[in-house]
């Protein structure tokens, strides 16, 4: 006898029907840990005498994202969040996650005047750049939306503006965020905050 269908909340809240009997037994059996989680949000540091106007926000794009951002206040908080998917998750759900979660950010922080994020040329594998070019079509698929400005930076540049060196280690670049008065969690945090910095600094490299 057929099983009957099945009514679903996706992730965005919007009922749908699953008659997928593997998934749905595997939905009712197992229970995931959640697919997005975010690091304890580092102490603010406020920035005074940059030039741009409203939220900014910088991003180094991951599985494990690392994100900074500077309020219309001048205050810098940062953390990672982590977008891995669920063992039963379609392919797009970690896309779908990451868009949800760049609204709830511009929610809450924004709006948004500007983003940047960490511009890689090359990948330790297949799977990291695939989820880096996904990650970086939502990214500014959902800027262009909003109409909000967005730009790649090489990782060299980040680099040389913090450190000095442009192929400095990732240790080098924790160690010269911790000298500005921030305490990342990691190098994606640290990462992050570096790029903020750079844009800050540089006017989003006008400078």
């Amino acid at each position: 006898m057929p099983r009957k269908p099945t009514a679903v909340t996706d992730v965005t809240g919007h009922p749908h029907i699953s008659v997928t009997r593997a998934r749905m037994r595997a939905r009712d059996r197992v229970t995931e840990e959640p697919v997005t989680s975010v690091t304890p949000v580092s102490a603010g540091v406020v920035l005074d005498g940059d030039d741009l106007p409203d939220a900014v926000l910088a991003l180094d794009l991951g599985t494990s994202t690392g994100w900074a951002i500077r309020g219309a206040d001048g205050l810098v908080t940062s953390g990672t969040v982590s977008f891995r998917p669920g063992r039963y998750d379609g392919g797009g759900m970690r896309y779908l996650r990451f868009g949800n979660w760049l609204t709830e950010l511009d929610r809450l922080s924004g709006p948004l005047s500007g983003i940047w994020f960490e511009e890689v040329r090359r990948h330790l594998g297949t799977d990291a750049a695939h989820v880096y070019g996904g990650l970086m079509a939502t990214l500014t698929s959902w800027a262009e939306l909003r109409g909000v400005p967005y730009a790649g930076v090489p990782v060299g540049t980040i680099k040389r503006h913090v450190t000095g060196l442009g192929n400095a280690p990732k240790a080098s670049v924790v160690a010269a965020i911790r000298d500005r008065g921030f305490a990342p969690e990691n190098d994606d945090e640290a990462d992050a905050l570096a790029l903020l910095l750079w844009a800050i600094e540089t006017k989003g490299g006008l400078r």
